[in-house]
């Protein structure tokens, strides 16, 4: 599958994580938290030490995350995002996307292992949903 399908299909949802978003606004995970918002997405945050961030509540797990969400995208540094990966497929979420930086050899390896349709290497979800995440 070409690259701009594995992105229009994860697009194609209406619940979204993600995981590594920060309070600081300046920070990429923070912008990609605000460009769901602003594309008016429903999005979790996985944070395992803050409570709320940009006004949407976190959830500590990948395991505490609600029923529903159809993909995550990951600003994490490449070991966090090796670690979380088994526990987003055991979820029964199967569409990831890595944002630049969040990707190692590893994380794809693990990601193809677990049959997890990832998204890495490309664009930003801040071009592709073209809203600019600075809401």
């Amino acid at each position: 599958m070409q690259q701009s399908e594995q992105i229009a299909r994860f697009l194609e949802g209406h619940t979204f994580a993600v995981v590594g978003a920060s309070k600081d606004r300046a920070k990429f995970g923070n912008q990609v938290l605000r460009c769901y918002l602003a594309a008016q997405r429903a999005v979790h945050v996985v944070h395992p030490r803050e409570e709320e961030i940009e006004g949407v509540r976190c959830v500590a797990r990948v395991d505490d995350l609600p029923e529903g969400v159809h993909g995550v995208s990951l600003i994490t540094p490449p070991p966090v995002t090796e670690s979380v990966l088994s526990a987003i497929a055991a979820r029964g979420i199967s569409r990831v996307w890595l944002q630049p930086g969040a990707e190692s050899p590893e994380a794809l390896r693990l990601a193809a292992e677990l049959g997890l349709d990832c998204i890495a290497g490309g664009p930003c979800l801040l071009v592709e949903l073209r809203v600019g995440g600075q809401g």
